[in-house]
């Protein structure tokens, strides 16, 4: 949080100047002391954000080519008149034990083209595919091992 703070007190400024640094890592301080004392915030949380930063960086990443992909793929499915599109409701179960891994998980199936998580519920998911193309290997995906790979650490 402190450097969410810090990087919004730069970009609401506008240049960077000595000065604002200055200011703004004390008032960066003084939010992240506020946020720590009324908002049940530790400054351990705060070095395990940064520990799964990397991770999570990658994950964002990957998402955005995968997006990227399945874009791809919904112009190619739409544009070929040769099949017909048969919508299904997948269902399929993760491992995730966290409800921040899980709903990490949901949303990334969702922000993908073509996909969107219907249900969530203990660790079984409900995702309505415009295709069943789409459907296949989803419970083994890349988001997944990244999401099981972030939960551990």
């Amino acid at each position: 949080m402190f450097l969410v703070y810090f990087v919004l007190w730069i970009i609401f400024n506008g240049n960077i100047t000595p000065e604002i640094c200055v200011f703004g890592v004390l008032i960066a301080a003084l939010l992240f002391a506020f946020t720590c004392r009324f908002m049940d915030y530790s400054v351990k949380k705060e070095f395990r954000v940064y520990r799964k930063l990397g991770k999570l960086l990658r994950y964002v990443f990957v998402l955005v080519v995968e997006v990227v992909k399945a874009n791809l793929g919904v112009i190619h499915l739409i544009l070929t008149q040769k099949e017909e599109i048969q919508p299904v409701l997948a269902r399929f179960h993760s491992d995730l034990k966290g409800p921040v891994a899980q709903t990490l998980l949901a949303n990334a199936i969702t922000l993908t083209p073509g996909t969107i998580t219907v249900m969530l519920e203990n660790g079984d998911y409900t995702v309505h595919c415009l295709d069943e193309s789409l459907a296949e290997g989803m419970n083994s995906s890349i988001f997944t091992r990244l999401a099981e790979d972030m939960e551990r650490q």
